[in-house]
Parts: structure tokens; C-alpha cells; sequence
């Protein structure tokens, strides 16, 4: 895509236009995410090999009628110097105008969708016999060309084999698959994609630029997100998202939040971390503020399915395969790292049937209200394997966990001491916890996702012993970590903690395994066999580091393996 954006400098003498119009590409330069269509147009009008008849198909709002009236202006164009088609079109050729503004002699388009008859194609077809009033070419431009009868596509069709030299057909459709084979086996097919997410927001950006407004980047990717790949939709909800700012005030995320009715993302995510933990009472009490703050149930059941699918992603690829904020792709990688790709995979079936439930249930509310009851329930229930399989060694599978206990009032802060009473749960094992790294595991195993981040991150630990711990608390850790913390083990544990914060620490878990990577990097930065490849390709990045397993005697296993 270009970087020149028209500004309404250049239509003069008219009244404000919407950013969709107004921004629309005037040349193919100006097309975004459709570089392979512009490439192959490019060579066809390069070496003369011009089809007579084009199809243009993809989702609403990608720039199927705009590429049509590109290509009008492409097959007609003139300019001083310039008497053949061409794909240049910076500078506008002498039917340029005209052909813009849709009051070209020679260049004729139609709505399929309102006129469907055969009589209507006929009238339509009867000047394609005569030569162009004024223009190289005489264009037809049919949109939503699907919306034909059979009778007018059969009308149509005669054209098309046996088209007059100065007539090119340019059609448009969403629906490619209802246009008769025959059609389609007489054009030149183009498939616009879906514009990505990455390049809606920089084209929203600069929009944001060009008319001197400010979007949190946030706020222009949950706009590209809602847009679904078109580029018409992303500009109309820019269009939106602009008159929310009080006077030149940035336009802030909450406000394109609420702009589009959407549920705030971190708050499912607490859903979502709340069911994966088996904290029934938690997770209903997030969504029932989230439901009185106006979101709507389909949208909260939605992000679900979406968080689902971004941790498969994340697990699967890495965090750059999702688009999403650093503290939501942070989040994501937490849970995805805990989560086995099986329980994923059944929590989206789950999902996915849940999500028509609550879209054809008479009560939204009530039907979200049970799917989170259902999935805290089943999230440690065994796959079908592991089921088979304990059922062959003559166990009986775990039952489903109740309930945890919700979490009292009142909040943490630095320097306090918290400590819960002791009350272990009936018929429930007490985990050893006898150190810190103890603590950390049992986190796991429990699932709760947030608290092992925060702990990992934040706690700079002073001492520890059973029943008591003491640590700093790091730049930007949570005040209530101290009061999390110790409710938690308590539940889990059965015993009273006590846990104070202090002033000074050790490092936190975080920094020790990033401290450990690097040094780990530069050993095998230093490697001898690996200094010239470093050398050679200064830029190369080291992914993961394997250690070869040894053998007692300190022998490579690997190695023993292959002598033998």
C-alpha cells in the first residue's frame, strides 16, 4: 500500500463524507492486502495480454467495486504521452474524473441485486454491438453478478463467448460459488483476500494521523479485530470511534469498548482463569458484574471461545500468533503452558456447543451461568483415554471437584502480615509444602494461573518455612499478592500461613531463569563449533537449548548409543 492518503482538500465544494468514501484507493498502489491480484494485472497490461472479461470475489468490503473501477480507469486511460492501457495511475488521465464520479458515457455499471431480470440484462447488452462514445474501451461493471436469474446469466453468456473487441466485463460478488460455471470458465478470476489485522491498523493509524486524531493502539486493533478482514467496515467504525472523544481528546480503549458493545477482554480472561482453577463461585460473580456492566452474554461466550483458541495458538506457534495486547498474550502463554492440548480441544467442543445454546436460550444470562458451571466441573475430568484406561486398571476415574470457598472482602497491602485460619476441607489430602518451590508447584497443579504469574514475577523471597514466608514485593507486583497468597493456601493446605512483605529480597523466579537463559546464550554463543555461525549471521537468534543426557561415568548417551 502506498502512503499517500487523499485528504478532503481534494474534493472540493462537498459536504463531510464518511471515512469509507473518502479514503478509498484512487490508485492500485492504494489497495491493501491485494498485492498478488495488483502483480498479475500488472504483467497482463505490461506485456498486452488484457482478458475481455474479470471476476472479482471476496468478503464484503475488501475492494471488489473499487478494483472494478480501477481497471475502468486503467483500460481507458490517456494521458499526455500515454495512449495505451496502463496501471499507473498516479497522475489522471483524461477520463479519469469522469469515470470516478460515475458519469463516464463508456464506462456502465449495475446492481445485480436490483435488477435480476433477463429483460434488464437485455437492455443492458444491447449497446455492446456499438463502439465507445468517447473512450478506448466501452466497461461494463456488474455488481453482486450471483443476484442474476438464470435467464439473464443465459443472456449474458452469448456476450461472453463472442465478446466485441472494445468491451471488457468486470464483475463482483460475495457469493462466487452461486455464479454459473460458465461464467465463470469464460473470466479471469480474482480472489480478494481478507485484509490482516497488522495492516488494517497501520492504515488506521495513518487515517488517525491524517485527520489529526488520536486512537489508543489498542482500541484501532479491537476496530480490525470487529472489521473481520474488511477494510469498508474498519474505516465505518473508525468513522464511529471518532466522535467519542470529547472535543480533541484521545479516543481512549474503554470508549471503543463500549463503542462496539464488547465484554472487556482481561475481565473474560478472569472467566475463564476462575473456571480452568475449578472457582465456580468466582468465576459467576465475574460474569455477573460483567452482565450488569451491559455485557452481553453471546459477546462474553464469544471472547471465551476466542481466549480458547488464542491459547491453542500460543501453545501450538508461539505469542506472535495472536493479536493481542503483551499483558493478554502474557496471560494466555500462562494458561496455554498448564493446559494439555487435549483439555483445550474439549473445552472448544464444549464451548462451541455452549455458544448455541446461549444464543438460542430464552434466558442468555442463566444458560452462560450454567456453561461455567459445567466447565468448572468437567475441567478435571479425565479424557476418553485416560478414562478407558483407568477403567481397565479397575480404578475409578476422579470425581469432578465442588466448589471453592469465594474469596473475603478486604485487600492487601505492603508490609502487612496475613494470616488464615485454619480449616482443611473434608476428605481432602494436605500437599506437602516444606519450601518455596513447593508452594510454586502446588500453584500448578491447582491451576491458578494469575497467582503463579504474580508470583513467579513479583515475589522476591526473605524467608521461608512452613506455615510462614517472607518477601519483597517487586516494581509493579499486585498489593494484595500477600492476602491472595495466603488464601490460597490455606484452602489448599488446610493450614494457617502467615505471610509478611519486607523491604529487600532475593530474585524473583522470573529473573533467575532469565538471568540463567542469557548465561546459558553466551555458552553457546561461545561454543567453539558455534562462533563462526554467529559470526557469519550476527542477526541469528537462539530459539531453544537441548542438554544432552549422560551416563554415570559422564559419557554422552547419545554418543554410546551410536557406538554401538
Amino acid at each position: 500500500m502506498s502512503d499517500a492518503l487523499f485528504s478532503e482538500d481534494e474534493l472540493p465544494n462537498t459536504p463531510y463524507q464518511v471515512l469509507a468514501r473518502k479514503y478509498r484507493p484512487r490508485t492500485f498502489a492504494d489497495l491493501i492486502g491485494q498485492e498478488a491480484m495488483v502483480k498479475t494485472l500488472t504483467n497482463a497490461f505490461a506485456r498486452g495480454r488484457i482478458a475481455h472479461a474479470f471476476m472479482m470475489t471476496g468478503v464484503r468490503g475488501v475492494g471488489k467495486t473499487t478494483t472494478a473501477r480501477l481497471l475502468a480507469r486503467a483500460f481507458n486511460y490517456e494521458a499526455d504521452g500515454v495512449d495505451s492501457p496502463s496501471m499507473d495511475l498516479a497522475t489522471p488521465g483524461r477520463h479519469c474524473a469522469e469515470i470516478i464520479d460515475g458519469r463516464h458515457m463508456d464506462v456502465l455499471e449495475m446492481d445485480a441485486a436490483s435488477r435480476t431480470k433477463v429483460e434488464d440484462m437485455r437492455e443492458l447488452l444491447d449497446g455492446v454491438r456499438y463502439a465507445p462514445v468517447s473512450a478506448r474501451y466501452k466497461v461494463y461493471i456488474i455488481d453482486e453478478v450471483h443476484m442474476l436469474s438464470d435467464k439473464a446469466f443465459n443472456a449474458l453468456l452469448k456476450t461472453l463467448e463472442e465478446p466485441p473487441p472494445h468491451a471488457k466485463f468486470i464483475f463482483a460478488t460475495t457469493e462466487i460459488r452461486k455464479v454459473p460455471i460458465t461464467i465463470l470458465s469464460r473470466c479471469q478470476r480474482f480472489d480478494l483476500k481478507r485484509v490482516t489485522p497488522d495492516q488494517l491498523v497501520s492504515h488506521l493509524s495513518k487515517i488517525c494521523t491524517t485527520e489529526g486524531i488520536t486512537v489508543d493502539a489498542d482500541g484501532l486493533a479491537l476496530i480490525a479485530r470487529a472489521a473481520e478482514g474488511s477494510v469498508r467496515d474498519a474505516l465505518s467504525l473508525l468513522d464511529q470511534a471518532l466522535v467519542q472523544g470529547e472535543g480533541q481528546a484521545a479516543v481512549s480503549l474503554d470508549e471503543v469498548r463500549q463503542m462496539l458493545g464488547l465484554a472487556d477482554r482481561g475481565r473474560t480472561l478472569d472467566i475463564l482463569e476462575h473456571v480452568m482453577a475449578g472457582r465456580v463461585a468466582e468465576a459467576l460473580q465475574t460474569f455477573a458484574d460483567l452482565y450488569v456492566d451491559g455485557a452481553d452474554p453471546q459477546t462474553v461466550m464469544r471472547d471465551l471461545l476466542d481466549h480458547t483458541h488464542a491459547m491453542g495458538l500460543v501453545k501450538m506457534l508461539g505469542r506472535d500468533a495472536v493479536q493481542a495486547g503483551a499483558d493478554e498474550k502474557d496471560r494466555l502463554a500462562e494458561l496455554g503452558a498448564v493446559l494439555g492440548a487435549g483439555l483445550l480441544s474439549r473445552m472448544w467442543q464444549m464451548l462451541l456447543k455452549a455458544y448455541d445454546e446461549v444464543r438460542l436460550s430464552p434466558d442468555a444470562k442463566s444458560a452462560v451461568e450454567m456453561v461455567l458451571i459445567r466447565l468448572a466441573h468437567a475441567v478435571d475430568l479425565p479424557g476418553p483415554e485416560e478414562a478407558l484406561k483407568l477403567l481397565q486398571a479397575g480404578a475409578t476415574p476422579p470425581a469432578p471437584r465442588g466448589p471453592s470457598t469465594p474469596p473475603p472482602s478486604g485487600g492487601g497491602g505492603g508490609g502487612a502480615s496475613v494470616a488464615m485460619p485454619s480449616a482443611a476441607p473434608q476428605g481432602q489430602t494436605t500437599p506437602a509444602v516444606t519450601c518455596f518451590l513447593d508452594v510454586v508447584d502446588l500453584i500448578s497443579q491447582k491451576r491458578d494461573i494469575r497467582l503463579r504469574h504474580d508470583v513467579e514475577t513479583y515475589v522476591r523471597l526473605a524467608a521461608f518455612r512452613p506455615g510462614h514466608m517472607e518477601f519483597a514485593l517487586a516494581e509493579g507486583g499486585p498489593s494484595d499478592l500477600p492476602q491472595r497468597l495466603s488464601q490460597r493456601l490455606q484452602e489448599w493446605t488446610g493450614e494457617t500461613w502467615l505471610i509478611s512483605t519486607v523491604a529487600e529480597g532475593g530474585e524473583t523466579l522470573a529473573e533467575e531463569r532469565a538471568r540463567q537463559k542469557a548465561t546459558t546464550e553466551a555458552q553457546v554463543r561461545a561454543h567453539p563449533a558455534l562462533k563462526p555461525v554467529f559470526a557469519t549471521f550476527p542477526e541469528a537468534k537462539i530459539l531453544s537449548v537441548y542438554t544432552t543426557p549422560t551416563s554415570a561415568d559422564g559419557h554422552s548417551i547419545d554418543d554410546e548409543e551410536t557406538d554401538r
